[in-house]
């Protein structure tokens, strides 16, 4: 393993090494986050809107973010919006700090947050094959997604679990702090190949832009069903997902330690996931590993509502999370490969529009669902949504794994 590690390129490592922290700041907001709501209010729908605000703006701005980090240097613009993160963090531990919180100005600073990561996040996947050779993107995705996995789902929650259980405001403190480490991080990176700014900014307008990425997508079928399979998936996990809190401490008795226990189980499948994968990739091919991993998602939601048992949902969330690092892996190096340079910003906006537009939208459906009947129902909505889209995309996976296989597609 160290030997492949120290093939990747050194500017790669240092993209990677800010990830890694910044994401361990996401990962204590993923269980002092929901943590906080439910202190403010219980009702299911104030719950699910947490999330909801902090994804509603790839939504709003998912496009236009796609058509920015194709005219800016990706690298500058991930450092100015981390530092925006760092400024909205410390804006909100103050607030909480001085007892003045309450649900509408929480929303506001998720929306602000999600404005930020709108950005940040589509830079980083964008600037990735700038970095990494074409045949190094399985690994260095399945390493990166890894270690964020560690630091977001494994380290990250119950940190935040805990820093919550002392102050309430702890935790958004020291995302504050881990922010500003990533921005130091970030700025090391050194682009070895030409930003693709430089040879976008002047040529059209935006508006023509977002366009011309849009048509890229309308003429590759590969691409357009791999974002349209993921946006239908994440709108079931997003409504399962907004309701895991009231499941873990309801049907499951948990307390804040044990919610972010719950959640870190899939983040040691998500380690495992990751040490797994170049043998995986070796022996299996993309399609095959497509297929497992939407079938291991579609069974996962009707396991975890019909059991009442702490230790065999986390077995539940651990099968989960190597599936969830094997498919993020081959999902985004099968778009990498596809995707020219030029477009890749424009292009990723579309699929990660359909990706957090996904939860997103699950998210405020799920909340309905458990404020008409019950948290469960969610769970049950889930399983028979993902089914069906399952056996509409199966016989396209083998087409989908081969996109960009022989290079980018103009």
């Amino acid at each position: 393993m160290s030997s492949k590690v120290e093939s990747l390129p050194v500017p790669f490592r240092w993209l990677w090494a800010g990830a890694s922290v910044s994401n361990l700041g996401d990962g204590m907001l993923l269980a002092a986050g929901p943590l906080l709501v439910t202190s403010l209010s219980r009702e299911p729908l104030a719950v699910a809107l947490a999330p909801f605000a902090q994804q509603l703006p790839w939504v709003i701005f998912g496009l236009l973010a796609g058509a920015v980090v194709d005219r800016v240097d990706r690298r500058k613009l991930m450092i100015s919006v981390n530092l925006l993160r760092l400024v909205v963090i410390l804006g909100l531990a103050g607030i909480i700090m001085s007892g003045m919180i309450n649900l509408p100005i929480l929303y506001g600073c998720l929306f602000l947050l999600g404005t930020a990561e709108t950005f940040a996040d589509n830079a980083s996947t964008s600037l990735i094959p700038n970095l990494v050779p074409s045949h190094q993107l399985g690994l260095a995705n399945s390493r990166l997604f890894g270690t964020i996995t560690v630091t977001n789902q494994l380290a990250g929650p119950p940190i935040g679990a805990l820093l919550f259980a002392v102050s309430f405001a702890l935790p958004y403190a020291g995302f504050a702090a881990l922010l500003g480490v990533a921005v130091v991080l970030y700025a090391r990176v050194v682009v070895p190949l030409p930003a693709p700014g430089t040879q976008m900014a002047e040529k059209s307008s935006m508006i023509r832009e977002v366009r011309e990425g849009l048509g890229w997508m309308r003429r590759h079928f590969a691409v357009r069903t791999l974002a349209v399979l993921i946006t239908f998936f994440n709108i079931t996990f997003g409504a399962t997902f907004a309701m895991l809190v009231l499941y873990a401490t309801g049907q499951l008795g948990l307390d804040s330690v044990g919610y972010g226990l719950l959640i870190s189980a899939s983040a040691i499948g998500g380690i495992v996931g990751s040490l797994l994968f170049p043998a995986l990739e070796r022996r299996f091919s993309y399609a095959t590993l497509l297929r497992a991993g939407l079938i291991l998602e579609t069974i996962t939601h009707l396991s975890l509502v019909l059991t009442h048992q702490a230790w065999l949902a986390m077995s539940i969330l651990f099968l989960f999370g190597i599936h969830a690092l094997v498919w993020g892996s081959v999902s985004s190096t099968v778009r990498q490969r596809a995707v020219p340079d030029r477009l890749r910003g424009r292009v990723n906006s579309v699929y990660m529009l359909g990706s957090i537009g996904g939860i997103a939208a699950g998210a405020l459906f799920g909340g309905l669902l458990g404020q008409a009947f019950s948290y469960k129902a969610p769970f049950y909505v889930g399983f028979v949504g993902s089914l069906i889209i399952l056996l509409l995309v199966w016989k396209s996976m083998t087409h989908i794994a081969a996109a960009g296989s022989h290079g980018a597609e103009e």
